[in-house]
């Protein structure tokens, strides 16, 4: 199978949704990091596609937007796992559930990633650790980028009408908690579209303090287990990815 090329953000919670998806498909890849002021490194698009991440080139096609992306997995790679239930009404739910995601729980991570200097700072370690930019790229993006998405987490909060960013996702993960139960996946016993992208959603704070909150409950503890057996059944991990879950 030819390797994807993601063109991404490190810490682009949509991005991380995509790359979920690829890992979970086993589908081989290969990341491209787009600097988040010039955008420069993005492949040719139609006049039509917004500059911005992530985009998926694989197959011959140019596709963006984290849902088109994973849909179009789905049609490009039939013979991985399929994300969407064959069940209408699981499927529906599948659907509701991951565009959830991306208008609630992907809108709450950045305040608890850039909301404090602190943690800005803590963001800006990451990018530079891992992306594959050049010294001076990485600091202009460490810099830069992570003053930008402080201001952005700030503004995140008060269009939500919320001042406690942690209060926001601790009440998300609330919610994961109470579609799961005692499935096996967020939807039933099969993983779906949903899964993929709560997963990539986690992916984004695996190396900030919110993370150990997540870890905290057993429920999402064992299954981000059962996401990272998923992926062990599929494939090796890609370069540079690790796993979810920290070892007991």
């Amino acid at each position: 199978m030819k390797a994807a090329t993601l063109y991404q953000f490190s810490l682009c919670p949509f991005c991380n949704k995509v790359r979920s998806g690829l890992e979970l498909k086993g589908i081989p890849y290969q990341l491209v990091d787009v600097n988040p002021r010039s955008k420069a490194e993005l492949p040719a698009l139609p006049s039509a596609a917004p500059r911005k991440v992530p985009v998926l080139v694989a197959e011959g096609e140019t596709v963006w937007d984290s849902t088109e992306i994973l849909r179009f997995l789905a049609r490009a790679y039939p013979n991985t796992p399929r994300f969407r239930p064959e069940d209408p009404a699981l499927r529906k739910r599948a659907d509701e559930i991951e565009e959830w995601v991306d208008s609630e729980l992907i809108r709450a991570i950045p305040t608890v990633i850039y909301g404090t200097w602190g943690e800005a700072g803590q963001a800006a370690k990451v990018v530079a650790k891992s992306s594959n930019f050049t010294r001076a790229q990485g600091l202009t993006v460490m810099l830069g980028g992570s003053v930008v998405m402080h201001f952005v987490a700030k503004r995140l909060l008060k269009q939500s009408g919320r001042k406690d960013g942690h209060a926001w996702v601790a009440e998300s993960l609330d919610r994961i908690e109470q579609w799961l139960g005692e499935q096996a996946f967020v939807c039933g016993d099969t993983l779906s579209i949903a899964d993929v992208a709560i997963h990539g959603a986690f992916a984004c704070v695996q190396e900030f303090p919110i993370y150990n909150s997540i870890l905290a409950r057993p429920r999402l503890r064992a299954w981000l287990s059962r996401m990272e057996e998923q992926k062990r059944l599929v494939q090796r991990p890609a370069a540079g990815a690790s796993p979810l879950v920290a070892s007991a």
